[in-house]
């Protein structure tokens, strides 16, 4: 038989579990044609590339990143990091700045939270050093910001305005009033208003610069995640994407979603979902999932949990209850649509789990609505043995599980969750143990230079659970010691399945991606290094020699 391409004394980890391991291959018309030992090659033809006993690999699969978001932060200003100890610091900085630069149409900044310890930044303190002019502070986790009175009356906030989702989106008010701090998705549209005058020409560079990264990396699929509050310029860039494809100039698989952020925008986004499956439907770029964001984060104590905060002992609040994921879940079965969730905290799991456990009692062997879990931070043991037997996808973005969030993570998580608790988060082996369908992916929103876009710094600290001195990593994010439990380590198969199959199962091209196995698309990745039995520490700098989509060699 003609091959386009034959491979042979190559060390092949299929991803495939009825023949985990091969040695050689063969390629024709973009396809796996034959997947085995070298004694089978004498049926085939072709160009022959004798790999000198190199390692090969799928392609990896993403899923769950930010297409769309990268391309707004390649060109959206968040202005000056703000250097302090404290309020009146923040506050004296930003004023001698916004002094110094008196020319600038409006003034943005990046503050950590943490320096302002237990004081309250208001758009009066803002008003005092910006009064005639817009003042926005980005919290530095992006999920909240601070803005000043002009903001405030050009998006006509008012002390009536109502939250989106009290206790998850919302302004805080004091005595009433609102102060100029909104959290989560009441917050977003004030940060991305910004980007309206963005040309094709900007999203095409930003999208060349990531498809360049993700190639090189040998990422050859993805889960775009959406972009809350963002979604005329979300459309924008996948009409990019669409036009790349058309052009054979997209060579990643983008698996593609519309976001939701407030409840009552339910059905109104699933007409979103079904215009997008319909509008973007090419080769290399499809739409059929509808994105949720259940809850927020733990740092400023938006996702929600069961058990209450230790400091502020609230438990934050989901976006739907379980009744309401479950009314989801039966409208997007009848559309042939899928279902993904930020879900961080224990109780934002939980009440997909339960939705989608209402749906499935009702709709029996009918429900075929994939459903994934992303982040998972936090799970409560009640529900860890529910993913396998619901089958709900847990999606981790495993290079968190060093705990890095630029500090001391015990100091951080401890306080905030309790000892216990914040010794048990991340639970990832114990998920996939449970037969649980487990994908890795890296969550950016942001493209900058793509180091924790890096699939194996996730391999890496997935198996180690830190980022040392020999981890590729941004330098804020190094820690110490070992990240709790090191029970939930996992092993290189283990996360080499999570970035291949295992995400192919969660996006639904199992059948064309995932694995080195016959009749899929020929995707594979060949590397110097024996990635089985590479150190883990250090992992992250790995990269391959050859990166091969659709049988064609790409690098």
């Amino acid at each position: 038989m003609k091959a386009d391409t034959i491979i042979k004394n190559a060390k092949i980890f299929t991803a495939d579990k009825d023949k985990p391991q091969a040695t050689a291959l063969a390629l024709k018309d973009g396809k796996f044609v034959y997947v085995g030992d070298e004694g089978g090659l004498s049926d085939y033809e072709g160009e022959v590339i004798d790999l000198g006993g190199r390692r090969v690999i799928p392609g990896i699969i993403d899923s769950h990143v930010h297409v769309t978001t990268g391309v707004g932060f390649d060109y959206l200003d968040v202005g000056e990091y703000v250097v302090c100890s404290n309020k009146k610091e923040a506050v004296d900085f930003m004023g001698q700045y916004i002094k110094n630069n008196p020319d600038q149409e409006c003034y943005r900044f990046i503050l950590e939270r943490k320096y302002l310890k237990e004081d309250i930044l208001t758009k009066e303190d803002l008003d005092s050093i910006c009064q005639d002019k817009e003042l926005l502070i980005l919290e530095g986790e992006g999920h909240s910001v601070w803005v000043n009175s002009r903001i405030l009356e050009r998006h006509q906030i008012t002390d009536d305005t109502p939250d989106p989702v009290p206790e998850l989106s919302f302004y805080v008010r004091k005595d009433g009033h609102v102060t100029g701090n909104v959290f989560e998705s009441a917050a977003w549209h004030l940060l991305f208003d910004s980007l309206s005058k963005i040309t094709d020409e900007q999203i095409d560079a930003a999208l060349s610069r990531w498809i360049d990264f993700s190639v090189n990396a040998g990422v050859t699929a993805v889960f775009d995640a959406g972009w809350p509050e963002g979604e005329k310029l979300h459309e924008r860039v996948y009409e990019r994407l669409l036009e790349f494809d058309k052009k054979g100039k997209l060579p990643v698989y983008i698996d593609g979603s519309y976001a939701l952020t407030h409840p009552k925008k339910m059905k109104e986004v699933l007409e979103q979902v079904k215009r997008f499956n319909r509008k973007f439907n090419s080769e290399h770029l499809r739409v059929h999932t509808f994105k949720v964001f259940m809850d927020g984060t733990l740092r400023i104590e938006t996702a929600a949990q069961v058990t209450p905060y230790e400091d502020t002992h609230k438990k934050g609040a989901t976006t739907f209850n379980a009744e309401e994921v479950a009314e989801l879940m039966k409208l997007l079965n009848e559309e042939g649509l899928d279902f993904h969730a930020h879900t961080v905290g224990e109780q934002a799991s939980r009440v997909v789990l339960d939705g989608v456990e209402l749906a499935r009692k009702e709709l029996g062997d009918k429900f075929r609505v994939r459903v994934t879990c992303a982040h998972l931070e936090i799970q409560d043991d009640q529900d860890l043995g529910r993913f396998a037997k619901l089958g709900v996808n847990a999606n981790y973005t495993a290079w968190w599980h060093a705990g890095c969030i630029g500090g001391n993570p015990y100091e951080i998580w401890w306080r905030i969750l309790g000892e216990k608790r914040a010794n048990n988060m991340y639970r990832c082996k114990t998920l996939w143990d449970s037969g649980a369908n487990v994908a890795w992916s890296s969550d950016n929103i942001a493209y900058a230079d793509f180091s924790s876009w890096n699939p194996y710094l996730g391999i890496e600290v997935g198996m180690t659970r830190r980022i040392s001195e020999k981890t590729l990593a941004p330098e804020v994010s190094r820690t110490v010691d070992e990240f709790p439990s090191e029970d939930q380590k996992m092993s290189i198969e283990e996360m080499l399945l999570g970035y291949t199959i295992n995400g192919a199962r969660q996006l639904g091209i199992e059948d064309k991606k995932g694995s080195v196995s016959v009749g899929k698309d020929a995707d594979f990745l060949v590397f110097d290094n024996d990635l089985l039995t590479a150190e883990h520490e250090g992992f992250s700098h790995n990269k391959p020699r050859d990166v091969y989509i659709h049988g064609k060699k790409m690098n």
